[in-house]
């Protein structure tokens, strides 16, 4: 029935509407969109964006002080100075390694956080709480939360896609974009960036609009029958919905997904014909189209599930790991804050790089050297994030000497996500669902917004 009202309505797509009991914005809001960039496996802060002189200086060294670290594998190491070489950039002065020789390109456009702190230093929870606020299964990812608060500007794409690395989905897959309790239309929907956008979307065989339609009719009777004999269903409702959309969505994610419609020179920018970064590249060209046609948040994963060898887990060696990883994004990433800026769209899309938690400064135990890894940290570690809202080419917090643990201003996960809702109008604490006799929200009951970091 969706299909055959899109066949008969030349009228524009309608947004639909949040559903939130306090309903957003609760102010001004900064940024209309996100796209969310992710690193699973955990990135080395002090080998990107938080260069330490003291490093050098120890390189080779234990850890000094009385205190001292409990590795999460093997055993502690002695200091590495940093592996990539650092440089001042743009205007700001940022600080960013030679890693990424794209994105210190587009310095003066980050807002660097260099306190960020996590609760675990094991993957998958680290990974649940970076994306849900909880280490736990069964609660509903940021891009959940921000479908349910502020719902869709069109009703022909979801409101939360999620592109996964093209190599596999990452370690818990869907867990990572589930609506949890929240209502399930809002779970984020997965697209590909090979074959068809989305699986099982177009039928096996041609069939008629005319005969497409009848079908959809009856299904949609079928489906009313049903409901009014069994009573309120979220699971069959949001069923009901996702056909709808799906049916929608026949014609609009082809037509966004069609990245020929570029031009030759965007093309080349993100890097679509090299082959160590194309994949990415076609992931971040996808989500500018996608945000361009009302999609409210993108998420895009760069790591492969663990087992696979291919994400950011660097124990065995920085160098090798990063390297390999950072040539897939580095060009991709910078493109598309350059694409947004040309295109009058950073002004009000937030754009976000983070990972679950960082490296250690000091190396896995390789005996009496410095060996290449480095192993998991979750007491300090850096991410940036890009657009509307933000004072840009700052860095803020300070972790200590030797990049280990947080030295001023920390942040913790439930203070990012406070800031992020904020710069999108919504109030982190006001956002909330009732579930199981506690009125939840995605910050649980901690968080404040980071204020140093608005414009």
């Amino acid at each position: 029935m969706a299909l055959a009202s899109l066949l008969t309505n030349a009228s524009p797509a309608s947004p639909i509407l949040g559903e939130a009991a306090d309903p957003p914005p609760h102010h001004p809001a900064k940024a209309r969109r996100v796209i969310q960039i992710f690193l699973q496996g955990g990135l080395s802060q002090v080998d990107t964006f938080d260069y330490k002189p003291e490093l050098e200086r120890l390189h080779g060294k234990s850890v000094p002080g009385e205190q001292k670290p409990q590795a999460f594998m093997g055993k502690v190491g002695l200091l590495h100075k940093p592996h990539f070489a650092f440089q001042q950039r743009g205007e700001s002065g940022l600080w960013v390694s030679d890693l990424f020789p794209h994105i210190a390109g587009v310095a003066d456009e980050l807002t660097v956080i260099r306190s960020l702190w996590s609760g675990t230093g094991n993957h998958t929870p680290a990974t649940y709480e970076a994306n849900s606020g909880f280490r736990t299964l069964g609660f509903p990812a940021a891009g959940t939360w921000i479908s349910y608060g502020l719902g869709c500007e069109v009703d022909n794409l979801p409101t939360f896609v999620v592109i996964p690395d093209s190599r596999s989905l990452p370690t818990g897959a869907a867990n990572n974009w589930s609506s949890g309790f929240l209502p399930a239309r809002h779970q984020g929907v997965a697209l590909s960036t090979s074959g068809p956008p989305v699986r099982n979307l177009n039928p096996s065989s041609d069939v008629d609009g005319k005969t497409q339609a009848a079908r959809f009719a009856a299904l949609a009777e079928l489906n009313r029958q049903h409901l009014a004999e069994r009573g309120p269903d979220d699971a069959l409702q949001s069923r009901i919905r996702s056909y709808e959309l799906a049916a929608r969505m026949q014609l609009a994610v082809p037509e966004a997904a069609d990245l020929a419609k570029e031009s030759a020179a965007t093309l080349a920018m993100y890097g679509v014909e090299k082959k160590e970064c194309a994949d990415f590249a076609r992931s971040c060209l996808l989500s500018r189209r996608l945000i361009e046609r009302g999609v409210r948040f993108v998420q895009l994963w760069s790591g492969a599930a663990f087992g696979s060898e291919v994400h950011w887990d660097a124990h065995g060696s920085v160098p090798d790991n990063h390297r390999r990883e950072a040539s897939k994004i580095d060009q991709p990433v910078a493109a598309l804050l350059r694409d947004l800026r040309q295109r009058g769209l950073l002004d009000d899309t937030l754009v976000i790089f983070n990972t679950e938690f960082g490296r250690t400064p000091y190396a896995e135990s390789a005996g009496d050297k410095a060996g290449p890894g480095r192993d998991h940290n979750p007491d300090v570690f850096s991410v940036w994030l890009a657009g509307g809202g933000l004072k840009h080419g700052i860095a803020f917090g300070r972790s200590d000497d030797i990049g280990w643990k947080v030295a001023e201003n920390a942040v913790d996960t439930h203070d990012f996500h406070a800031t992020i809702l904020h710069l999108l109008g919504i109030d982190h604490t006001r956002l909330t669902y009732y579930h199981n006799g506690i009125r939840r929200r995605l910050t649980n009951v901690h968080g404040h917004v980071v204020s140093d970091l608005l414009a």
